[in-house]
């Protein structure tokens, strides 16, 4: 452990016009590993401030380590102002619908005459194409991309528990400004980056595709499909708990078996290949959880975690603020709310899942107040403090 954060986009500059999960998500990833990023949110805030229910995660989660402009980018003069923001800046990233920013004169043509190296990185439903012009969100392109129907049960299309193709459409627009970044490197100039959540929807299901287009036969529903494992389920156990288990080969069917006192089974050669096993499933599983009923969650876990195998317990996000784990990793860092009726108070928040040099990305900007930054920034852009009174007085900045 280095004892210091790394921080190997420190001097990166980075202007984000985003919203939401997607765009925010961008940001945050190059925010993380030391970039300024700039968010311009319009003057009456970003609406994901004062979402409810699954939306009221999105601000504090997806901003932190970022600084608040706010423009009313349909005046004029705030539109100039964040032109002159995007003028000095290595990277910008937008998910707004397609057109708007050239309408402020902020996308990549009209950027890049005066900046030629910057990079945009433009993020969207749809990569241009016939779906272009549609409204998306990660439900829809969940259900139109398979997705949802890889989840749910036959008939009962599902959508994943979490924004999937925001988080990981975020993530790739950022891969490709890093990308963007090294060719810069090379060549003196930037480019645009475009990420879509269509198309990375289609990248999550790509091995159900490809899947079909080797055997000839169509991926089931998770829930219904042929596992290449005989033992890999959700068994209910002692007291109506529930753990998952495992033994995804021969050798550890045989610590399985032997572990559980299951020499029966270990014996009978019908159960002797993991593919024997899994052609037997219908007749294996029901013995087991019958045999499983028997023991707790915590016995299981004790014997599993002692041998060596996989298992997990199922949980629920919020019991994760107390998993020992992330605790002691430093998984979880402080946050503090910006709205709501626990503005000012902290929470913790999940890190970006990695580590440089032995540490953990964390927090060096809690997620900014609406607006926070502006006058900071202005100034930094020339403006007297006259002007910035002025420009707040006629209500285009906040």
């Amino acid at each position: 452990m280095s004892g210091q954060v790394p921080q190997p986009l420190q001097g990166l500059k980075v202007v984000e016009f985003t919203h939401m999960v997607m765009g925010p998500t961008c940001g945050m990833v190059l925010a993380d590993m030391g970039a300024e990023v700039v968010k311009v949110e319009p003057i009456e805030g970003d609406r994901t401030r004062h979402l409810l229910g699954a939306g009221a995660g999105f601000f504090p989660m997806f901003n932190r380590n970022k600084k608040s402009i706010a423009l009313d980018l349909r005046s004029p003069e705030g539109a100039e102002v964040a032109r002159q923001l995007c003028a000095r800046a290595d990277v910008v990233a937008e998910n707004f619908k397609p057109g708007t920013m050239a309408k402020y004169g902020l996308d990549y043509a009209s950027l890049s005459p005066a900046n030629p190296r910057l990079i945009c990185v433009s993020l969207k439903g749809f990569l241009p194409g016939p779906y272009d012009h549609r409204t998306a969100l990660d439900e829809v392109v969940q259900m139109m991309g398979g997705l949802a129907y890889m989840t749910g049960r036959p008939g009962d299309p599902l959508r994943a528990g979490t924004s999937v193709n925001d988080i990981m459409g975020g993530m790739f627009g950022a891969i490709g400004a890093l990308g963007a970044l090294v060719q810069r490197g090379i060549t003196g100039r930037g480019m645009e980056v475009q990420s879509a959540l269509y198309e990375n929807n289609v990248f999550l299901v790509g091995q159900h595709m490809l899947q079909y287009a080797i055997t000839g036969q169509a991926a089931e529903p998770m829930p219904n499909r042929i596992s290449a494992w005989a033992v890999y389920d959700v068994f209910t156990v002692k007291d109506g708990e529930q753990i998952f288990l495992a033994a995804v080969s021969d050798t550890q069917w045989k610590v399985f078996c032997s572990a559980l006192g299951y020499g029966d089974l270990l014996a009978d050669a019908a159960y002797a290949t993991n593919n024997d096993r899994v052609r037997l499933r219908p007749r294996l599983l029901p013995v087991l959880r019958e045999r499983l009923a028997r023991r707790s969650a915590t016995e299981l876990a004790a014997i599993f975690e002692r041998q060596g195998l996989p298992f997990a317990p199922i949980r629920k996000p919020e019991e994760l603020f107390d998993d020992p784990h992330l605790q002691a990793t430093g998984g979880l860092a402080d946050v503090r709310l910006t709205d709501g009726r626990r503005a000012g108070e902290t929470a913790k928040a999940a890190l970006f899942p990695i580590t440089m040099a032995g540490e953990r990305l964390g927090v060096r900007l809690h997620p900014p107040m609406m607006g926070e930054h502006t006058f900071e920034l202005l100034q930094q852009l020339g403006y007297a403090e006259g002007d910035i009174a002025a420009l707040r007085a006629r209500h285009v900045v906040a």
